[in-house]
C-alpha cells in the first residue's frame, strides 16, 4: 500500500479492496480505488470512496459543516433511497488540507447508519478491516481457572488462546469445562470484524446475575475457527488464573 503522511495523527493510504455500501436495498457505492483513512496512532480506519463510484442521485444536500482536525472543513449529505434517509450520514471534504490532498472529491458514510458494507464479496461488520491487525488463536496446555465471587466458574488445561492487537488476551473455554449450570442465553449478539457475530450468555453466582458476562462465536468467519462455540469471560471482571497465577485485570474499553 503507497502511504501519504496527512497529519501527526492521521494517515491517508490507497487500498486494493473493492468495497461497496448497501443502504434503502441498493448498492449506492462501489469501488476498486477506495482510501484508508486512519485517524490517530490506533485510530479504526474509514473508507472513502471516489464520488465517481457514488450514486450521487443518493446524496441529498445538508447545512452541515464540521471541521476535522488533520483534513480540514467537512461537507455533508443525507443520504436517501425511496422511503429510507440517514440524516447527515455522509461527508467529504472540498478543499482537505495540503496533506491530505488525496481526499478531494471523495466521500464516506456512516458505517452504523449503512444497511451493509462488502469487502469483495464478503460481508464486513463495525469498521473496516485494519490491514495492521493481527488476530491469532494458538492451542495451549496452560491451566486456566475463572473465579467470580469466590465460585469457580470454569477450569480447564486445553483453552485457545486469542491474541488480538491492542486488546488483552482472551481465554477461550470448551463448554464441558464450565459451569454451564450458572449459565442462561442472552438474546444479545454483537459483531466483530475479524471474529463475526457473537451470542452470549448470563451468569448467575451466589443470586446475582451478570448480565452478558459470557460470550461465543458459534460461526466464527472461516479466518477465525479455532474458537467456534468455546466460551469466554472478560479477564477485566473475573478472577483469572493462569498456571495457578492470578492475573492483573486489564484496563480496555471493556473494563
Amino acid at each position: 500500500m503507497e502511504t501519504t503522511i496527512a497529519h501527526p495523527r492521521t494517515r491517508v493510504e490507497a487500498s486494493p479492496r473493492r468495497v461497496r455500501v448497501r443502504f434503502g436495498g441498493q448498492t449506492i457505492a462501489d469501488s476498486r480505488r477506495v482510501k484508508f483513512v486512519f485517524a490517530g496512532p490506533r485510530g479504526i480506519p474509514v473508507y472513502y470512496f471516489p464520488l465517481e463510484d457514488v450514486s450521487r442521485e443518493v446524496l441529498k444536500e445538508s447545512s452541515r459543516s464540521v471541521e476535522h482536525p488533520g483534513l480540514g472543513q467537512a461537507r455533508y449529505w443525507s443520504v436517501q433511497v425511496g422511503d429510507s434517509t440517514a440524516l447527515d450520514s455522509a461527508w467529504g471534504f472540498p478543499e482537505p488540507i495540503a496533506e491530505a490532498s488525496e481526499l478531494k472529491d471523495h466521500v464516506t458514510f456512516r458505517w452504523s447508519d449503512m444497511e451493509a458494507w462488502f469487502e469483495e464479496d464478503d460481508e464486513v461488520f463495525v469498521h473496516p478491516r485494519d490491514p495492521y491487525k493481527r488476530v491469532d488463536v494458538l492451542h495451549s496446555s496452560r491451566q486456566v481457572k475463572v473465579v467470580v465471587d469466590g465460585v469457580t466458574v470454569a477450569a480447564t488445561r486445553r483453552p485457545n488462546l486469542l491474541f488480538e492487537t491492542d486488546l488483552p488476551v482472551r481465554y477461550y473455554i470448551p463448554k464441558l469445562d464450565v459451569r454451564l449450570d450458572l449459565l442462561t442465553p442472552s438474546e444479545t449478539h454483537t459483531r466483530c470484524p475479524y471474529k463475526g457475530v457473537a451470542s452470549y450468555y448470563d451468569l448467575t453466582v451466589n443470586g446475582k446475575t451478570y448480565k452478558d458476562f459470557v460470550w461465543y462465536y458459534p460461526t466464527p468467519i472461516p479466518e477465525i475457527p479455532k474458537i467456534e462455540n468455546l466460551l469466554c469471560f472478560y479477564n477485566e471482571k473475573v478472577d483469572l488464573y493462569v498456571d495457578g497465577e492470578l492475573q492483573e485485570r486489564p484496563q480496555s474499553p471493556f473494563a
